[in-house]
C-alpha cells in the first residue's frame, strides 16, 4: 500500500502493483468492484502488472472490505462518485505519470461506472477498458470522450441492464468515439471466479486478451529501435 496526493491537496491510499524490470512501463488506474480492495482486487492487479503495466488501485473506502452484498452496497451507498473519480482516480493517474508517459484507467461493476466517469472528466487518461458497470445518464455524456474505449458487457447482467449499454453506444456512435464494445452470454461480474457465483472463464478470459490488446496498444512506448532509429535521422 502506498499514499499518492489527490488534485485537492489530500492524501489518499491506494494498492501499487510494480512490473518488473522496466521503470518507464505505461500506467493503468484500476478503480474497484464494490467489494473494496480485497484479494480478488489486488491479484487482478497483480496479474495486470505482469503483462507489463504499473497498477495503481485507489482504496476508495479507506481500508475497508465488504465481506457480503449487503455490506457492499452500504459502503457503495456511502461513496461519493464524482469525488472518487475526479480527486482519488485523477490523483492516481498524476501519481502514475510521474513516472509513466501513458495511463489507462479500468474497472469492475461499481468500477466500471467509475471508469466511464474518469473516460468522460479526467484528462490525464489516454484510454479507458470498462468491466460491466455505467453511471447514470445525468452524469455525463459519453460523446464527448475522446480516448480509446472499451467496454466488456454481459447480455444476462441483472444490474446494468443491455438496454442501458445500448443507449450509450448511440451516444458514442454520435460523438464519433473510438470504442469498442464486447457482449457476452453471461451474468454481471462473469469475470470475477470469488463474486457472485456468475463466472465464466471463457467470457473472462476473452475480455481479458481484448483488454490487454488495447492497453498495450494505446499506452506501450515505442520500442528502442524506433528510437533509435529516429535519432540516427535527426543526425
Amino acid at each position: 500500500m502506498i499514499e499518492f496526493t489527490r488534485p485537492d491537496g489530500q492524501k489518499a491510499p491506494g494498492y501499487l502493483a510494480e512490473p518488473a524490470g522496466s521503470d518507464d512501463a505505461p500506467g493503468v488506474v484500476m478503480l474497484q468492484e464494490w467489494w473494496g480492495i480485497n484479494n480478488e482486487i489486488k491479484q487482478t492487479a497483480d496479474r495486470l502488472a505482469s503483462e507489463g503495466f504499473r497498477v495503481l488501485v485507489p482504496d476508495l473506502y479507506r481500508g475497508r472490505v465488504a465481506a457480503t452484498g449487503d455490506e457492499a452496497n452500504h459502503l457503495m451507498q456511502g461513496l461519493d462518485f464524482g469525488d472518487a473519480a475526479s480527486q482519488d482516480a485523477r490523483g492516481a493517474a498524476r501519481y502514475l505519470k510521474e513516472r509513466s508517459r501513458k495511463v489507462g484507467v479500468t474497472g469492475y461493476c461499481m468500477g466500471g461506472a467509475l471508469t466511464l466517469l474518469s473516460a468522460m472528466h479526467v484528462p490525464e487518461f489516454d484510454s479507458a477498458v470498462v468491466y460491466y458497470g455505467y453511471p447514470p445518464p445525468e452524469a455525463g455524456d459519453p460523446s464527448t470522450i475522446r480516448i480509446p474505449l472499451m467496454g466488456h458487457w454481459g447480455l444476462h447482467d441483472e444490474f446494468f441492464k443491455i438496454a442501458g449499454v445500448d443507449a450509450i453506444e448511440a451516444k458514442l456512435r454520435s460523438g464519433n468515439v473510438r470504442y469498442e464494445f464486447h457482449r457476452y452470454d453471461a451474468k454481471h461480474a462473469f469475470a470475477n471466479p470469488k463474486g457472485l457465483g456468475n463466472y465464466s472463464r471463457d467470457a473472462a478470459e476473452t475480455a481479458w486478451r481484448r483488454s490487454i490488446f488495447l492497453f498495450k496498444r494505446a499506452l506501450r512506448l515505442r520500442n528502442k529501435n524506433a528510437r533509435t532509429k529516429k535519432r540516427r535521422r535527426q543526425t
